[in-house]
């Protein structure tokens, strides 16, 4: 792999520091973040050979002593590029330390057990969310994108075509420069979640406008309000609303973000308004049928934001009546509302709409609409199957039905439970399968699925008290840290001396070699869909080569689009994530 230096360093200490011959036909996978003592805690051996295996080990890792013996349980046979996998199980082990496993002649990373290992790792993930600011980018220390934009598809509100709005602000959404409301929306939703869920996990060392310092106000709070703001903006009237900003012909070049002059129009960019029509600017007709599913999620950002900055009045009592204005902006034409593309096929082509209003209705205090909504999509379409379209499901959860789950007591309550143990139970038949269990599809961007699945199986445990799934949610979680074919943490810089990505696609690395800290990348897709992508070049030798199969591929080279781009509204929803880990410590 092309580490930095420092990565190298580590790595050779780390293969060094091991005993015996290391064997290249075989592997053990790991969270190289690691577990807390009481963490379900598993291991995946994998080998290209078939050799079984009966036993492994812990080693201590500074005293080279065995700390624990485990059996390897019964083998689960080929999975990817792997003839033969076990599933090394040692959550019974709780002492804190630095270990490695053993089994088989090989070894695995080195790793910690401690009730801190997930500290600030939310935070952490928190600056990718700042870095991808548009209007003053904090991390440049320069601003962009100041002259936002002409609007189109605006005439029945009666705007005239190419209009100016000042819609200047919120975040890029991925290493392209576009910016679509219903991710936005989505991020700014997941971010007041967590610091409404977990609010002791957040530090503030930031201030309002992402430069250093302290405002008395926590970060999470600071860069979700960076996005209502925006988003305000994009709901600036009761029957306006935007879409997004920007299309496709972003597409032209991988640059710094700057003042972008291709729209014809000198540095303004488009903005489409929502009509709840099929829309083009190009050969490419998206499939919108209404206004529902992005006014919706606009709705959402906007109630949860009201009751979060109570304490500012006058702010919050906007956001409330915005809140309002969106939900009756959803209902004007029931459907789902796509974005647009000018020049490539690639859109985001969501299909449901009822989740996001059931979402809706709770969070304006609706319930009994939210329960009649709940009913038309008991469980998120893709859970259990082997693909979908993409972000045809969106969110990638029903977010609405934990929402309403704890509104409602007895017989309605255990309903809407219900609707989650089903579709967990769906990826479950599928997961128990194999040694990773993974039941998620390789569809593109699919650890964003991942991390939006490990979330509905914590929900499921903390509505239920249940364990029944604990152990799939830990598999989930833990193949975002390593615990996957490839044996990559697939979170920019996090763990900090681990596999991580380090040639991602974004200009901000390409270009200029800065960090991308706590960027999450798309994930790997089935090798039939990266074989049939446009546009896909490797620029390096692929390091993970002897990991790539028939099933899926992965590559951490800059070309690979498919897999290795990070993308705010993933990242979001991990902060969430890790923020609900973080906390069961602090909770105890």
């Amino acid at each position: 792999m092309r580490f930095i230096a420092i990565a190298a360093c580590v790595a050779t200490i780390i293969l060094f520091s091991f005993s015996g011959k290391q064997i290249d036909s075989a592997w053990i996978r790991i969270n190289l973040l690691g577990y807390k003592p009481n963490n379900v805690k598993v291991a995946v051996w994998c080998s290209k050979e078939n050799k079984p295996v009966k036993t492994f080990q812990i080693i201590d890792a500074l005293t080279k002593k065995i700390a624990f013996n485990g059996s390897a349980g019964k083998t689960f046979g080929a999975y990817g590029p792997f003839t033969e996998t076990y599933r090394l199980n040692f959550s019974s082990f709780k002492k804190t330390g630095k270990y490695y496993l053993q089994a088989g002649g090989v070894k695995s990373p080195v790793f910690q057990i401690n009730e801190h290992v997930f500290d600030g790792t939310a935070d952490f993930c928190l600056r990718y969310m700042r870095q991808q600011r548009t209007g003053f980018n904090p991390f440049l220390k320069d601003s962009c994108h100041t002259r936002d934009g002409y609007v189109l598809y605006g005439e029945k509100a009666g705007i005239k075509d190419s209009t100016y709005i000042n819609v200047v602000g919120g975040w890029h959404d991925a290493s392209d420069y576009l910016q679509y409301s219903t991710t936005s929306a989505n991020a700014i939703y997941h971010l007041l979640m967590a610091y409404r869920d977990y609010p002791k996990v957040f530090a503030d060392e930031k201030l309002a406008n992402g430069l250093d310092g302290k405002n008395a106000m926590a970060d999470v709070l600071d860069e979700a309000k960076w996005g209502l703001d925006w988003l305000v903006k994009m709901h600036p009237k009761n029957d306006w609303m935007f879409n997004q900003v920007a299309d496709d012909r972003d597409h032209i070049s991988m640059r710094i973000p700057k003042q972008d002059s291709q729209y014809g129009k000198g540095y303004e960019r488009p903005v489409y308004f929502i009509n709840g029509e099929p829309q083009q600017r190009g050969k490419f007709l998206n499939d919108t049928k209404g206004t529902s599913s992005t006014a919706a999620k606009f709705s959402t950002a906007f109630a949860l934001g009201s009751q979060l900055f109570k304490n500012e009045k006058k702010y919050s009592t906007v956001l409330m009546k915005k809140a309002s204005s969106a939900y009756s902006f959803a209902l004007k034409k029931p459907g789902v509302t796509q974005t647009v593309s000018v020049k490539s096929p690639y859109i985001y082509a969501e299909e449901n709409w009822v989740d996001d209003m059931e979402l809706a209705a709770v969070l304006n205090n609706k319930l009994k609409a939210a329960i009649e909504f709940s009913k038309q999509e008991a469980v998120t379409p893709w859970l259990g199957a082997d693909t979908a379209t993409h972000y045809q499901w969106y969110p990638f959860i029903n977010l609405g039905h934990y929402e309403l789950a704890k509104k409602l007591k007895a017989k309605e309550k255990d309903t809407i439970i219900g609707f989650y143990e089903e579709g967990i139970q769906r990826v479950w038949n599928k997961a128990k399968q194999n040694a990773f269990y993974r039941g998620v599809p390789f569809i593109w961007c699919s650890n964003n699925l991942t991390t939006s699945f490990a979330i509905q199986c914590y929900w499921y445990r903390q509505l239920t008290k249940n364990n029944l799934f604990e152990e799939l949610e830990q598999a989930n979680f833990d193949w975002l840290f390593g615990c996957n074919p490839w044996g990559t943490s697939m979170v920019y810089g996090l763990p900090a001396n681990g596999d991580t990505p380090v040639d991602p696609h974004s200009a901000f690395t390409h270009l200029k070699n800065y960090p991308i800290d706590g960027g999450l990348v798309d994930g790997p897709v089935y090798t039939s869909i990266y074989k049939n992508l446009i546009g896909i070049t490797l620029y390096q030798p692929d390091e993970y080569e002897e990991f790539q199969s028939n099933l899926a591929v992965y590559h951490d080279d800059y070309g690979d689009y498919s897999t290795n781009e990070p993308t705010m509204d993933g990242t979001a929803s991990l902060i969430y994530l890790l923020a609900a880990k973080q906390n069961e410590i602090i909770a105890k």
